[in-house]
């Protein structure tokens, strides 16, 4: 496979016309080589318009998700980052070339483990990989922007109050087979606006509660 040249038709037969047309952004899909961040078995796939399998049932986004997040989200360079759901690293290792700082969490032990040999690998020394549950949130600290990697059927409260006023969170919400991905602004101490961008069907969060639907 030539490598560069399957990037560019990535990029340009799946990406640009999802809208996606910062040109930092598509020069960030150069710069962060997606094939490092793609189980072994896979590597064939690396520049494929599909879901890439990692342990646990987790998957990583098509690229064009990834992509288009990563622009809706306009990150800002002295911005931190919470990522929930680290899965290779990979959309880590684009949230860190923008932001200041990135912690990301990972529910498998064995693949945080993977995804901090990935990125180490990759240069990438702005993404601490923490491993744990964070479908509830992480920790005290407040974000300038949390990504959730994986959907969620609700945005749980803990999550929304983890971003700062002014901050932005990245999710995708709902129920299978169509989810919305939102960008959702923390617009006060109790308000927050919500902006649905495409709809799209991923698995769930490793970790998150999935709420019963059985009826009576």
């Amino acid at each position: 496979m030539n490598i560069e040249q399957a990037r560019f038709n990535m990029i340009e037969q799946q990406i640009r016309p999802w809208n996606v047309l910062d040109l930092d952004i598509l020069d960030l899909l150069h710069v962060v080589k997606r094939e490092q961040f793609v189980p072994a078995a896979y590597q064939n796939l690396a520049f494929a318009d599909v879901e890439i399998p990692l342990p646990g049932g987790a998957a990583m986004f098509a690229p064009k998700i990834e992509a288009r997040i990563m622009e809706e989200l306009a990150l800002k360079k002295h911005e931190t980052v919470l990522e929930i759901g680290t899965g290779s690293g990979y959309m880590a290792a684009l949230l860190a070339h923008r932001a200041a700082r990135v912690v990301t969490v990972e529910l498998n032990p064995e693949t945080a483990a993977q995804a901090r040999q990935n990125l180490a690998k990759a240069g990438v020394s702005n993404v601490t990989v923490e491993q744990g549950n964070g479908a509830q949130g992480w920790g005290d600290a407040q974000y300038d922007v949390i990504v959730v990697s994986g959907a969620l059927e609700v945005l749980p409260d803990a999550i929304l109050k983890q971003v700062k006023v002014g901050g932005r969170i990245a999710a995708i919400v709902g129920q299978p087979p169509v989810m919305e991905s939102c960008i959702v602004t923390r617009t006060g101490e109790n308000s927050w606006n919500t902006v649905k961008v495409f709809e799209t069907n991923v698995p769930y969060l490793s970790g998150a509660v999935v709420p019963s639907h059985f009826q009576f």
